[in-house]
C-alpha cells in the first residue's frame, strides 16, 4: 500500500505549530481503514482469545497440570502484548506519529521487549517439560511437578522484565547512536534505534532457545516414533494392564507434544523475519524501508494472536471450555469440577 504524495512545500505535521514536530506520512483513507480492521482484529483476538485461554486453565479443576499453568502463564504473555502493546503500535503504525508522549513511549518499548521474551522462555521451558514427559513418561509426574511449573513461570517473567528495564531505562541501548537516536525522536515520534552490541545480545537471546527447542523437539519426535513403533509391533499381542497403560499415557503425551511443538514453529516464523531484519539492519546502517520494518514488526506482534487459534484446532478441552464459558455454565457452582475430557491432556 502506497502512501499519499503530498506536494513538496505542504507537510503534514504530527503537532501542528510545535517547533521539532515529526513529520507526518499516514496512509491513504482507504489502506488506513483496511490496516486499522487488520491490526485491530490481531488485537481483539490475541486479548480475548488468551484471556479465554487462562479462564479455561484456571477455573477448570481438571486442567490444573503443570504444562497447562505453564499455557495459562504464556496465554498471559500474549494477553498482556495484545492489550498494552499492539493497540498502541498500531496507531504509530498507521498514523506514523506517536501521541501517548516520551515517557510512555520507553515503557511500551519496555514492555514489547519484555512480553516477547517471557513468550520465549515459557516456550523453552514448556519444550523440556514435553521432552521429560515423551521420553520418560512414567517418571514425569514426580520430575515436572507444580512447584517447578511455578519456579519456570517466574523466571520467565523476571528475568525478561528486568532485562528490558535495564536496557531501556538507562538508555545503554543507544549508546553511539545518539545522533540518529535524536533526529529519529522528534516530537510525535517513538523509534528505538539499538547499537549493534544489544542486537547482537537479543539476537543470541532469541537464538539460543530457539536452538535449544528445535533440538529438543526433534529428540521428542524421533522418540515418539520409536515408541509408536514398539506400540504396533506388541499390538497384535496381549498386553497386560502395566502396558496398557504406558502405551496411553505415551500416546497422550506425543499428541500434547505435537501441539505445543505447532506452537512453537508458528513462534519461530512469526519472530524470525523480525530478528533477521534488526540483526542486519544494525550492522548494514538501518537501511530497512518503513514498510518492510512494520510488516516485520506486525507478523511478530500477530504471534499473540495465533496460539488460542492453535489450541481452538488440536485442543478438544479447550473447544468444549470455550462453549461452557460462553454458555454462561462457568457461572455454576459445579462448574470447575466439569470433565471436559475423559483422559486429560
Amino acid at each position: 500500500m502506497s502512501r499519499n504524495s503530498s506536494p513538496p512545500e505542504v507537510l503534514q505535521l504530527c503537532y501542528e505549530n510545535v517547533n521539532g514536530s515529526c513529520v507526518k506520512t499516514p496512509y491513504s483513507l482507504g489502506s488506513s481503514v483496511i490496516l486499522y480492521a487488520v491490526f485491530g482484529f490481531g488485537a481483539v483476538l490475541a486479548v480475548f482469545g488468551n484471556l479465554l485461554v487462562m479462564i479455561s486453565i484456571l477455573h477448570f479443576k481438571q486442567l490444573h497440570s503443570p504444562t497447562n499453568f505453564l499455557i495459562a502463564s504464556l496465554a498471559c504473555a500474549d494477553f498482556c502484548v495484545g492489550l498494552s502493546v499492539m493497540p498502541f503500535s498500531m496507531v504509530r503504525s498507521i498514523e506514523s506519529c506517536w501521541y501517548f508522549g516520551r515517557s510512555f513511549c520507553t515503557f511500551h518499548t519496555c514492555c514489547d521487549v519484555a512480553f516477547c521474551y517471557a513468550s520465549l522462555f515459557h516456550l523453552c521451558f514448556i519444550s523440556i517439560d514435553r521432552h521429560i514427559a515423551v521420553t520418560d513418561p512414567l517418571v514425569y509426574p514426580t520430575k515436572f511437578t507444580v512447584p517447578v511449573a511455578g519456579i519456570c513461570i517466574s523466571v520467565s517473567w523476571i528475568l525478561p522484565l528486568v532485562y528490558s528495564g535495564a536496557v531501556f531505562y538507562t538508555g545503554v541501548y543507544d549508546d553511539g547512536l545518539e545522533d540518529i537516536s535524536n533526529a529519529l525522536n522528534c516530537v510525535g515520534g517513538c523509534q528505538v534505534v539499538v547499537n549493534q552490541n544489544w542486537v547482537l545480545i537479543d539476537f543470541l537471546s532469541f537464538f539460543i532457545p530457539t536452538l535449544v527447542m528445535i533440538i529438543l523437539y526433534s529428540n521428542i519426535f524421533l522418540v515418539a516414533r520409536q515408541q509408536a513403533k514398539k506400540i504396533e509391533n506388541v499390538g497384535s499381542k496381549p498386553e497386560s494392564s502395566s502396558e496398557s497403560y504406558k502405551a496411553r499415557v505415551a500416546r497422550r503425551e506425543r499428541k500434547a507434544a505435537k501441539t505445543l511443538g505447532i506452537t512453537v514453529v508458528a513462534f519461530m516464523i512469526s519472530w524470525l523475519p523480525y530478528s533477521i531484519d534488526s540483526l542486519i539492519d544494525a550492522f548494514m546502517g538501518f537501511i530497512t524501508p518503513a514498510y518492510i520494518y512494520e510488516i516485520c514488526v506486525w507478523c511478530a506482534y500477530y504471534n499473540s494472536a495465533m496460539n488460542p487459534l492453535i489450541y481452538a484446532l488440536f485442543y478438544p478441552w479447550f473447544k468444549k471450555a470455550i462453549r461452557v464459558i460462553i454458555s454462561g455454565q462457568a457461572f455454576k457452582n459445579s462448574s470447575s469440577t466439569m470433565s471436559l475430557v475423559s483422559e486429560q491432556i
